[in-house]
């Protein structure tokens, strides 16, 4: 059979004990695994502070070091050790995630725990990849993402993640009721209430056809319902103009003709504001505005969802802006917990975004 990674690192772990310093190549050797292999697996468990890398060799992270290496490692920072270990897998580090990472290791410093971040630039495959590296390295318990569809898990997809291992506390994913690893603790922006923010400022700037257009991410199911109830709530028609087709995440051909149709919305004077994800699509449409002489917000009112380049823009752009610092800090505080009392009581928190007010629309004149 097969060895698993965290076997491989065991008897790592275990032959570098016995002997304290070694290199890796002769790690190899021992081990009967290739060199790369071995360098792959010693810069993993050198990175939660496993073992200690120093120029082709790996030692005991107590072991005493020769002169030179004293004055190599001196030169390197000293990541904090004797708390847990954390991983965290995210499709990527970059726009909304950076935040959400920034958080979780903020709250992971301030409890003298390691984090260890892993990418899987939305590939599926790699999410249980990536789990066994975390796991294999040692880590105490995850924090997931996983690259699962728009319209969520399958029953496969549920049965993975609640197999896993150690305990888990999911990010901006949620398993139904009724699949397994329903119960798991997880973290979220409330963004179908970050919608219903925006839509009633614009209807209380006296807009009474607010249309939406939202890409096709994660975040679009959650937009979709907020915007409907908040519709509801007031008494004002639908006018969602998003490429409906939830499974083909992205499809820029599809959202680019349906921005011209809002657009010539705009022109029959039907429709005078509206609510862009992502905030990236809401900038190009406001050029487009510009571009055509429409001003914002005296012609047309404009608000974004998300707030990475929203305040960026020649005309700032109010923006609901989801609370990704505090989810990532918040995710972490829930594993923490759970690793300290596996038996505390599941958990699943909402953080509800901010409105910032800009120029696009609700701001005060000259502000």
């Amino acid at each position: 059979m097969r060895e698993s990674v965290e076997d491989r690192h065991r008897r790592i772990l275990r032959l570098v004990r016995e002997r304290e310093s070694l290199r890796v190549t002769e790690l190899a050797a021992a081990l009967g695994i290739s060199v790369e292999t071995a360098r792959r697996d010693v810069t993993a468990l050198a990175e939660v502070g496993r073992v200690r890398r120093l120029h082709g060799s790996v030692t005991w992270p107590t072991a005493p070091l020769n002169a030179r290496d004293a004055r190599l490692a001196r030169q390197v920072p000293t990541p904090p050790r004797g708390g847990p270990v954390l991983g965290m897998v995210v499709p990527t580090a970059n726009y909304f995630y950076r935040s959400v990472i920034r958080g979780a290791r903020d709250a992971a410093t301030a409890a003298g725990a390691r984090l260890l971040v892993g990418i899987t630039e939305y590939h599926p495959d790699r999410d249980a990849t990536q789990i066994t590296n975390m796991v294999g390295a040692g880590a105490d318990g995850l924090l997931l993402t996983p690259c699962w569809g728009i319209e969520g898990p399958s029953e496969s997809d549920a049965a993975r993640i609640a197999e896993v291992r150690v305990p888990t506390v999911l990010l901006e994913r949620r398993i139904p009721l009724g699949l397994p690893g329903a119960d798991l603790d997880r973290v979220a922006s409330d963004h179908a209430g970050g919608t219903a923010l925006a839509v009633h400022h614009l209807a209380g700037l006296g807009h009474r056809r607010i249309a939406l257009l939202s890409r096709n991410t994660h975040t679009w199911p959650h937009i979709r319902r907020g915007y409907q109830a908040a519709l509801g709530a007031l008494g004002l028609p639908d006018d969602d103009i998003s490429p409906a087709d939830a499974a083909r995440p992205g499809h820029f051909d599809e959202f680019e003709r349906r921005a011209d149709s809002l657009l010539e919305l705009m022109r029959s004077e039907e429709v005078r504001a509206a609510i862009v994800h992502t905030d990236v699509d809401a900038t190009n449409l406001l050029q487009r505005l510009l571009a055509q002489a429409v001003r914002v917000p005296e012609d047309f009112a404009l608000v974004c969802y998300n707030d990475e380049l929203a305040g960026l823009t020649d005309t700032p752009l109010t923006a609901v802006s989801p609370a990704n610092h505090a989810v990532g800090e918040t995710a972490v505080k829930l594993l923490l917990r759970r690793l300290e009392d596996p038996e505390v009581q599941r958990s699943a928190i909402e953080w509800l975004p901010e409105l910032v007010i800009r120029q696009s629309c609700g701001a005060p004149t000259g502000a």
